[in-house]
This record gives C-alpha cells, sequence and structure tokens, in this order.
C-alpha cells in the first residue's frame, strides 16, 4: 500500500471506450468491421431488453446514449449495427493491463474504467514525468486502446483530470487547486442526485465548491456514504486527507528452469532436477500441486507444453518425475531445445508432515498416487468414482464424477434395502398373467417365463417434479422372488386410470444378491 498523500505522483490512465476498442481489435482478426459511418453498439441484458453498453463515434455523433433500449435506438436509426458486449472480459482485460503497466512502476491497480500507477522514483527511468506519460499514451495506442492521461499529487486528482481535463496534464502540488478550479462537480465521480444537488445551490465547479462555507455543506450530505460526499471526496482530491493507492501484489509463480548448454532432444535426462528444484519451492512455502505444466522451449522459437493433474496436493519430486515422463511421448523437439521449465499452475496448502513412526505406509498418498498414474495414462475423463446423489428414483442416486476433481464420498444412509445390481436403463417385462393387486404371477422377461413364488411391497416412488417433465408416471416397486431362487426388483410404471398415458407397464430394476 502506497501513500498517495500531497506529495505523491500518481497517474490516472482513462479508457472512455475500452469496450468497443476491445470489440474492434478481437473483430477485425475475424471478419470486416462495419464502415466508420455506421453506427455501431455494444448490448447487454436489461430489465425491459437489451440496452446499450457502448457506442461507437458514429453512434455518439447521431445522440445514441448507452442505457437507451435496443429497440428504441433502431427505431430512430434502423441502420443500426448491434453486437454482444462482455463485460466480463473487459474487466480481465483491465486486470491484465494493470500487471502489464508494472513496466512503469511497482504499483499499479485496476479500476472500473482504467488503471492507476503510483510512479514516485520511475520518472527518472523515462526521461522523466512528460516523456513517461508518451509513452504510455504510444503503447496502449500500439494495442488499439485510445487513452487519456493525467499526473497529479492525489489519486481523486489525477482521475478527474484524466476524465474531464486535458490530454496529458502533469499537476504539482503547488497550483493542485488551481488545476481543478475548472473541472465540473460531476468529476468529484459523485452520483446523479448529488450532482443535481449541488448545481440547485448553484454549484457548477469545483471552485465553486471549495469557495463555500463548509459548515452548511456538510449539513446538507450528513448521512450520506463518504463516496457520495463531496467533501470528503474533494479532500482526498486536494490531500487534505489519506488516500492511500492499494496495489495488490504480484502474482506467485511457482516454477523451476534448467537452461541447456546447447540443444538437446530428450527432455527425460532433466527432469529429475527439474522435479527436485520445484518439489524444494513448493516446500519452502508448504504448498503442494495439483496442476503441473512441463513447457519446452525450442531454438526455433517454438514452445511445446504437457499438462498433468493431481488427485491430491502433492511435492514429491519422484512423483513428478513419473506422471511426467508418461507425456512426453509424442512431443516435438523440432530441431532441439535449450530450455525447459517445470510450473505448478496450480497449488494448495500443504503442511509439513512427518511419517509414521511404526514405519507404515500412508495408504490415502498410495491411492493418490494411482489415480495420478491412471490419470495420466488413459485421461482425466476416464478415471471416476462414484458420487451419490440426493434422489428418490434409484437410477439417480450414483453418477460418476472424475477422480481428481475432488475426494471420494462416503456411502449414504439407505433406509431401504436395495438391490446389489441395478439395469440402466430398466428392462421391460411382459405380463403373461397379472393379478388384481401385486406384481404380475407369470410373466416373460429377457425370452425366459418365470413364475411369482413370493412378493413384497409394494413401495411407491412418486415423480420428482422439479427434475421431471410433466405426464411422468409413479412407480410401484416389488421384491419378487421366482420359482428358480432369484429375488427381482420389479416396478409397476402409473396405474390405471391416473389420466397420463396407457395401461400400466411393468419393468426388471435389478436383481438382489
Amino acid at each position: 500500500m502506497t501513500d498517495a498523500g500531497p506529495q505523491g505522483r500518481i497517474i490516472s490512465v482513462f479508457f472512455p471506450d475500452l469496450a468497443m476498442d476491445r470489440w474492434k481489435r478481437i473483430t477485425s482478426a475475424q471478419r470486416t468491421l462495419p464502415d466508420e459511418v455506421v453506427p455501431v453498439v455494444l448490448a447487454v441484458s436489461g430489465r425491459h431488453g437489451p440496452v446499450v453498453h457502448a457506442v461507437n463515434a458514429a453512434g455518439a455523433a447521431r445522440g445514441i446514449m448507452t442505457g437507451a433500449r435496443v429497440v428504441d435506438v433502431q427505431a430512430v436509426h434502423p441502420d443500426l449495427h448491434v453486437e454482444q458486449a462482455d463485460p466480463r472480459g473487459d474487466a480481465a482485460l483491465l486486470d491484465r493491463l494493470a500487471l502489464w503497466a508494472r513496466r512503469w512502476c511497482p504499483w499499479t491497480v485496476a479500476e472500473a474504467d482504467g488503471i492507476l500507477l503510483d510512479v514516485r522514483g520511475a520518472a527518472h527511468l523515462f526521461g522523466g514525468e512528460a516523456q513517461m506519460l508518451r509513452d504510455m499514451h504510444t503503447r496502449f495506442a500500439m494495442q488499439g486502446l485510445g487513452a487519456r492521461l493525467a499526473l497529479a499529487p492525489t489519486r481523486g486528482a489525477a482521475q478527474m483530470l484524466a476524465r474531464f481535463g486535458a490530454q496529458g496534464v502533469i499537476c504539482t502540488p503547488q497550483n493542485i487547486a488551481e488545476a481543478l478550479a475548472a473541472l465540473p462537480v460531476a468529476a468529484l465521480r459523485l452520483s446523479v442526485d448529488a450532482v443535481r444537488l449541488l448545481e440547485r445551490l448553484g454549484l457548477k465547479t469545483i471552485g465553486a465548491l471549495e469557495a463555500v462555507p463548509r459548515v452548511g455543506l456538510m449539513r446538507r450530505f450528513a448521512g450520506r456514504p463518504e463516496a457520495d460526499n463531496p467533501l470528503v471526496l474533494l479532500d482526498r482530491a486536494l490531500g487534505r486527507s489519506a488516500d492511500p493507492l492499494d496495489a495488490p501484489p504480484d502474482d506467485v509463480r511457482w516454477l523451476a528452469r534448467v537452461r541447456m548448454p546447447e540443444p538437446v532432444i530428450d527432455p527425460l535426462p532433466w527432469l529429475d532436477a527439474l522435479a527436485e528444484d520445484l518439489a524444494a519451492r513448493l516446500a519452502r512455502a508448504e504448498l503442494g500441486a495439483r496442476l503441473l505444466r512441463l513447457t519446452i522451449y525450442r531454438v526455433d522459437g517454438e514452445w511445446r507444453s504437457r499438462d498433468v493433474a493431481t488427485a491430491s496436493a502433492s511435492r514429491d519430486a519422484a512423483h513428478f518425475v513419473r506422471l511426467v515422463a508418461r507425456k512426453l511421448e509424442g512431443i516435438d523437439p523440432g530441431f532441439g531445445f535449450d530450455l525447459m521449465t517445470l510450473e505448478a499452475l496450480r497449488s494448495e496448502a500443504l503442511s509439513l508432515h512427518q511419517d509414521r513412526l511404526d514405519g507404515a505406509r500412508d495408504s490415502s498418498a498410495d491411492v493418490a498416487a494411482l489415480l495420478d498414474r491412471l490419470a495420466a495414462k488413459l485421461g482425466p475423463s476416464r478415471v471416476t468414482w462414484a458420487a451419490w446423489v440426493h434422489s428418490h428414483k434409484p437410477e439417480r442416486v450414483e453418477g460418476r464424477v472424475p477422480a481428481l476433481a475432488g475426494a471420494a464420498q462416503a456411502l449414504p444412509d439407505i433406509l431401504k434395502e436395495r438391490p446389489l445390481r441395478l439395469f440402466e436403463p430398466p428392462e421391460e417385462v411382459a405380463v403373461l398373467y397379472a393379478v388384481p393387486e401385486g406384481p404380475p404371477a407369470r410373466f416373460s422377461w429377457r425370452r425366459v417365463t418365470f413364475l411369482m413364488l413370493r412378493f413384497e411391497g409394494p413401495e411407491r416412488i412418486a415423480p420428482e417434479w422439479w427434475r421431471d417433465r410433466a405426464g411422468t408416471r409413479l412407480r410401484d416397486y416389488y421384491k419378487v422372488e421366482v420359482t428358480d431362487g432369484r429375488r427381482l426388483w420389479l416396478f409397476r410404471d402409473g396405474v390405471v386410470g391416473d389420466a397420463r398415458g396407457g395401461d400400466p407397464r411393468w419393468f426388471v430394476q435389478g436383481m438382489f444378491g
């Protein structure tokens, strides 16, 4: 956290058309963009249909405003070109830009429509503050992003000047009040109601707001949150109160690398040292890897990678080598590679622990290692185990999930006896002799005729209305013992007169024993 006080040097980078600039850059790589005279809007879902999220220069010249309903705009401008907006992608781009901007200084923060940089002690590395601003503007323009920049002693002043001041303005602690005086009160980024109240009072500029007595305004805005109080925001912008810049730390990459003295073809001889280096780094941080990536960098500038997942957090170097070695087949080294890295893309906490005093092995670790080897050989989606689902329908109780996705679940409490073997889907039987109540006395299943000896039931299972489609019939289950000793689990699909189909049908769902 840096204290952006009156002696700070904060740069605010404002992207007024970030969504549209990003859309143009992505779309131009796939197809031809609409002509510049065609109004283009990016739309998001609203309460009463799509609304305008961003508009290009041609649309802005025609008076199209953000927040308007798309259907209303199309009624006035039939040639309107509508595309879908991507607010999440825009926010992700801002986060990436904030990290990329650390080429100029170590403290950067992404905000809703731009980024902030604390460049104290860094401007001289780029030839001064003015030269740094020009370099920033040029590099953002090279990426197709229109940016407005301003440098001021405080974060609030820099934000206000970037959005409402001249391009590339540089403000010093001595002239900060003068630089902000001509800006409108909307530059404080207040709510619409607060701006309207100040304008009704005749306070339309920052200078006018600074000139009036504070006591009356304090009464007017008493009870409002700090983010909507003009006096609080003005004091922060002028450096009278603290407004620190809380920059997030850099992402920690758990990566080990090895450089070869000359290009090689086979990565296996270098794998042991690479895995031991990564395991040692993870051990110092008390972490374990869940997803590994091996990357080779070829001499022709290309690179190839292989990913390996683990069932549980691990930092066993020998286990890493066994898993990655299975993935080396088919990797193309080209004319050789001279750099190889092993990175833990996803990690979890794994505390240091002592082995058992009796010398016995940890069975849970053996199971995890076995799952890892099977998944590396067969594929993560082919190694699964049971996942229990809360459902009345027998065929829905058990599901399958990838073994690497989580831990195995304990067997749920079963209140009713269920067969060890279930048929999916249930197999229909032909009724040869029916009785008024109970299962059929004689039926045919798999081309074999069975005679019922005794039965138990029924157990009625109603449709799950939140899952089943309309018209699904209830089931009556029976445990049926036939003359040859087999115990079957039959159910009747529907009852006579339920108005949900024709005559009830009989199925075999499972077999006991």
